[in-house]
């Protein structure tokens, strides 16, 4: 089978990888001609570990290729992924322009193509979306009925920014909401050769899937950021306490490390989305509710720490080591990193700021003239009055004590937990400070 990817970001174009990976021909649509010329040329349009090389090899074994024309792909393949984007919206809710758009085009194709042809919705969209909106739309446009001449089916996505290419090489399950068994029956087939469990629905249920796990594991790393904020009062270490209860095989370990809050293009918006999907049908979520407003204020612990060492931050000089939301890629999509820049500059403090790979967003992002991007983490250290790490990137995990002697005052404040060994910092006349651990209750 052939099958066409319309959309090539994060999720198109890994999804798309892993098909051709697994033998498919894939053809991978965009309206971005910057974003097809990188990818015919075997250039990846993002930074993902891993990414550009194995673009590369599929480009020049002919198993994938970048296009613009849709009508084309879909009217040469068996299948097609509408993997466009859903942003959010004022209101909470996602925009559902590029889907509409992408299942109009569709529809338009298949209006032109004999035989039958699947349709896969993997854009993350709230529940219903896939059987009242794109079906109803590609029935509209390309004037065939679903169950005789399309099928359709929703796949959610379950990639973590950082690790997505393994994750779609490798997923730990796939879940398949079809329209009907013989839509169900052929998107199995294209995945009989992923080794994981498979799990087959309705399409809501699917869609529905998606928003639960997002939720759930949010819900983890603020219940871990609570206990952080509680041990720190009682000058407990809650990364000890957070190993003891993942050891507990209900909970697991995952996603119980405490920080300064998660960010990232998923967890926000889609707990907005569902959160602003529930009021609709009059239901209020208030405990995830209070999962986005905890999340918002745990940045401002960092600040507090800071304060509390250094009293006034007006015209002091702080290095922000990490602007990715995590490490591993270049998003700054809800990176807690702008919200501890802005809260810094309006105290008047003076920023240094670094980080491997995502400067150049967060500079877009950021847009502040008062900040400054140093050329490496060492650099940046150099006579600051302290050092926050935003992200725990395998650069700075690196660091030695000796490297922030350069500092005018020796203080660090982890939001990660990036070293093992704290212990060394303060053997070393360094203040090391970090969200809910022992021996630093302010």
């Amino acid at each position: 089978m052939k099958i066409s990817i319309i959309g090539t970001g994060y999720v198109g174009l890994t999804t798309g990888i892993a098909f051709a990976k697994y033998g498919f021909n894939v053809v991978c649509v965009d309206k971005v001609k910057g974003k097809i010329k990188s990818l015919s040329n075997g250039v990846a349009p993002f930074y993902e570990p891993g990414l550009g090389k194995i673009l590369k090899k599929l480009v020049d074994e002919r198993l994938i290729e970048g296009s613009t024309n849709l009508e084309k792909a879909v009217k040469n393949s068996d299948v097609s992924f509408i993997c466009v984007g859903t942003p959010s919206l004022p209101n909470g809710l996602i925009s559902l322009e590029h889907v509409k758009d992408a299942a109009k085009d569709v529809g338009k194709a298949l209006e032109k193509k004999k035989g039958y042809h699947l349709v896969v919705v993997k854009s993350t969209v709230t529940p219903l979306t896939t059987e009242k909106i794109v079906l109803a739309l590609i029935e509209k446009y390309s004037k065939k009925k679903v169950g005789k001449d399309f099928g359709i089916c929703m796949n959610p996505e379950f990639l973590r920014e950082g690790n997505a290419l393994n994750d779609a090489l490798h997923p730990d399950r796939v879940v398949m909401g079809e329209y009907d068994k013989k839509s169900g029956d052929i998107l199995m087939k294209l995945y009989r050769n992923f080794k994981c469990k498979k799990m087959r629905t309705k399409l809501r249920t699917a869609e529905m899937i998606k928003y639960a796990s997002n939720s759930f594991l949010a819900t983890k790393i603020t219940f871990a950021n609570e206990m952080a904020n509680i041990c720190e009062k009682f000058g407990i270490d809650v990364y000890e306490v957070m190993k003891g209860v993942g050891l507990d095989k209900r909970i697991s370990p995952y996603f119980l490390n405490a920080g300064c809050g998660f960010g990232g293009s998923c967890f926000k918006k889609d707990i907005s989305a569902i959160i602003s999907a529930s009021r609709s049908k009059n239901y209020t979520p208030k405990l995830l509710e209070t999962v986005l407003d905890m999340n918002e204020t745990q940045p401002l612990q960092i600040i507090r720490m800071a304060e509390s060492v250094l009293g006034n931050l007006k015209n002091k000089k702080i290095t922000l080591l990490g602007l990715s939301f995590k490490p591993g890629t270049d998003d700054v999509r809800e990176t807690r990193a702008l919200s501890i820049a802005k809260t810094l500059l309006k105290k008047g403090t003076k920023i240094i700021a670094y980080d491997p790979k995502a400067m150049k967003n967060f500079k877009k992002l950021a847009g502040h003239r008062n900040i400054v991007y140093a050329k490496n983490a060492k650099a940046a250290l150099r006579k600051v009055d302290a050092c926050i790490i935003q992200t725990s990137w395998e650069e700075f995990k690196n660091l030695r004590p000796k490297d922030f002697k350069v500092m005018k005052t020796p203080v660090v404040i982890d939001g990660r937990r990036t070293f093992d060994n704290t212990e060394i910092f303060a053997k070393n006349g360094i203040v090391y400070l970090g969200i809910g651990w022992k021996n630093f209750a302010i």
